[in-house]
């Protein structure tokens, strides 16, 4: 079954569990405590509602193991070359770089890459990146007018788009992100005089002309949360009547799911719940839970954390065969991360997770050096061959080439510095929060000013082991809160030595108080079980879980060249063995019908391959003869499960579905009984 969603109520729920004189004071929270004034870092400003979790400067956080890694991989891959390969990054004529905004293009395509590339090098300290990052950042900051007007100034450079120059306020939202992400890193005061000025001159612009077109309107809610960034560091109440006027002329998500882009869905649903820490309507808190909910009970019945939405989601393609934009993929990655700071509930960091884990690495050669347009949870085949009508869009969607994919090609980059950013919170109390999980370190100012280090030792999500060591020159007292997954259905915490009792904690947070000293270290165990979920709306077909993870077939992978430079060459991936398997469960016990194998972690910390992934799953199947490929190369729909097969029972090997560049994750169930039937035959 599919997991229930729920609008969560905001009354912080205390569960003790632990206490005494001498050891922690452990408690089950349902988010971290939203008042307080013990937060060492800036915070929302008053009158807008206060947010449980505040994220932290850049430099505070320092990713470790196979998440530093990937940022390695993607600066070393055509992302960090991209100025020597896209044709939208060509410094003569760039828009960007004129000190006039004028150009033939550069529209969306350099703030797009910017954001994640000039993260990739905060992250890594990498000078050279940083350098490259200043270039852009000093032309933006120098094309300001004196009326504030920034960026482009005239004429038509996006080819997606009728608008002319200031009539197009959207690549501006997104080079906002990355003058924000600059002054987190450098403390450049000139980016809150740009932003001060740039946003006076759209709180003068006429109702009529502003936030006009198709992409500006659907996307205001990068810009509400630009605003608020500002008044956050200025207080200045006039920002508060210009939110009010991007939230009035953006598409209205408090009604509904207003489009059908997948981007714009993975981007906009959640524009309400940032209002609402202007407005405190319910109503605005609520409509992202419905929205997510819509999403995913309509196209999203297929595993992976996406949905269905190549490129537009239309009515009755929801088959698990149907993809999702790799830009898709990161934009929910952002908008879960900034939910789960509004909100503190630990259900959008599950669904940033499932996301980030299960569907973003496939998208992606391992190397970093090619990239598909679209991947869907069944892919059989990843060919440059139109997939058209099967897919809404036509051409080479399923080419992993670095050279096309103009939006996706660009705009991925800033998928996984983001997510690391976001591993760490402050807390309005004075803690620190671990919301997402992976190997870090976190230095951070806590409760009455101390500054203290965490590391975080684990390979999560390849294992649910997780320890924490404290640094600290002198004792000092805060909360620790750290998120249990909705999957974890038992934990084990252990305190300075002190076993916890936990229970009750699975998709919640155990905050953990204590006068810390240096070098004390907290465990964190959650057990990585199978776990069954079946899509009833998708005929019945199933996939498997392995907490964080699901998991895909393993399918052979003949990788070929195709296309692309010597130096940046593209590929296709054929299929090398049979895909078309269905499970064969123990009834009684559908469960006890995987085992879960372990291998060595992979030497060079490349855990998203088949070669490297150190967990698999062995199952029971059978081969289904009449389930095929269509005439295009895509996978046929699924026919309602159960499913006779006479093909002989064979062991399978099931893989993390990042680790599958092809792969098979929603499965049909093999059967027997009276309600069997022949895959083709009439019900």
């Amino acid at each position: 079954m599919t997991r229930r969603l729920t609008v969560p109520l905001f009354v912080t729920a205390l569960v003790p569990l632990a206490a005494c004189a001498l050891g922690p004071r452990v408690e089950v929270v349902d988010r971290p405590a939203a008042g307080g004034a013990s937060c060492q870092y800036l915070a929302h400003r008053e009158p807008r509602a206060p947010q449980p979790l505040v994220k932290l400067p850049i430099r505070s956080i320092q990713p470790r193991g196979w998440l530093k890694k990937q940022l390695e991989l993607q600066a070393a891959g055509f992302h960090g070359h991209l100025g020597e390969i896209s044709r939208f990054l060509a410094k003569e004529g760039n828009a960007w770089l004129s000190p006039a905004g004028e150009g033939d293009h550069g529209w969306e395509e350099p703030p797009y890459w910017l954001k994640g590339y000039s993260n990739v090098a905060y992250l890594l300290r990498d000078e050279q990146m940083i350098a490259e990052t200043r270039v852009w950042i000093e032309a933006a900051l120098a094309s300001q007018k004196e009326d504030g007007w920034f960026g482009p100034d005239r004429g038509r450079t996006g080819a997606a788009t009728p608008l002319v120059g200031r009539e197009d306020l959207w690549p501006n939202m997104i080079m906002l992100f990355c003058l924000q992400d600059w002054h987190d890193f450098s403390g450049d005061e000139r980016v809150i005089a740009l932003m001060n000025r740039y946003f006076r001159y759209l709180a003068a612009l006429p109702e009529e002309e502003f936030l006009k077109g198709y992409w500006p309107k659907m996307r205001g809610g990068d810009l509400l949360s630009s605003v608020y960034w500002l008044h956050d560091r200025t207080a200045e109440p006039w920002l508060l009547e210009l939110a009010d006027k991007v939230h009035r002329h953006t598409a209205d998500w408090s009604s509904g799911v207003v489009d059908g882009h997948n981007v714009n869905m993975s981007q906009g649903f959640g524009e309400p719940t940032t209002y609402w820490l202007q407005s405190r309507d319910p109503e605005h808190l609520a409509a992202s839970y419905r929205n997510f909910a819509t999403i995913r009970e309509t196209y999203g019945q297929a595993p992976g954390g996406m949905f269905a939405g190549d490129e537009n989601c239309r009515p009755g393609c929801a088959d698990p065969r149907q993809a999702i934009e790799t830009c898709g993929m990161v934009e929910m990655m952002l908008s879960t991360e900034r939910l789960a700071g509004i909100t503190g509930d630990a259900l959008w960091a599950d669904r940033c997770e499932d996301v980030a884990f299960n569907s973003l690495p496939a998208a992606l050669t391992a190397d970093f050096r090619a990239l598909r347009y679209l991947t869907a949870p069944n892919l059989a085949l990843s060919d440059a061959a139109s997939k058209s009508p099967g897919f809404e869009n036509d051409g080479p969607m399923l080419h992993l080439n670095p050279h096309i994919h103009r939006c996706c090609q660009h705009n991925f980059g800033h998928g996984w510095p983001y997510f690391a950013e976001h591993l760490w919170f402050a807390t309005q109390d004075g803690g620190l929060a671990a919301a997402l999980y992976a190997a870090s370190c976190v230095t951070a100012m806590v409760a009455g000013g101390s500054e203290v280090t965490i590391e975080l030792t684990t390979r999560y999500p390849f294992s649910g082991e997780m320890d924490f060591t404290l640094s600290t020159e002198r004792e000092t007292a805060f909360p620790l809160y750290l998120r249990v997954p909705g999957w974890a259905e038992s934990a084990r915490l252990v305190v300075a030595g002190r076993r916890v009792e936990v229970q009750g904690a699975a998709g919640r947070w155990l905050k953990i108080e204590r006068s810390w000293q240096d070098g004390d270290k907290v465990s964190l165990t959650l057990p990585l079980e199978v776990r069954l979920r079946r899509w009833e709306k998708n005929n019945a077909s199933v996939s498997v879980d392995v907490g964080p993870l699901t998991c895909s077939l393993k399918i052979g992978e003949n990788t070929i060249r195709r296309g692309g430079t010597d130096a940046w060459p593209a590929f296709e991936i054929l299929p090398a063995t049979p895909w078309n398997y269905g499970l064969v469960l123990d009834a009684a016990r559908p469960e006890g019908s995987f085992e879960i194998a372990r291998g060595d972690w992979p030497a060079n910390d490349m855990p998203f391959t088949q070669e490297g992934t150190p967990l698999s799953v062995r199952a029971r199947g059978r081969r289904i003869p009449e389930w095929r490929l269509d005439e295009t190369g895509l996978v046929g729909t699924l026919w309602p499960s159960p499913v006779l097969s006479d093909e002989p029972e064979e062991e399978i090997i099931l893989i993390p579905m990042g680790a599958a560049r092809l792969r098979i994750s929603a499965f049909p169930v093999i059967g027997s009984g009276p309600d069997a039937r022949r895959w083709g035959a009439s019900p």
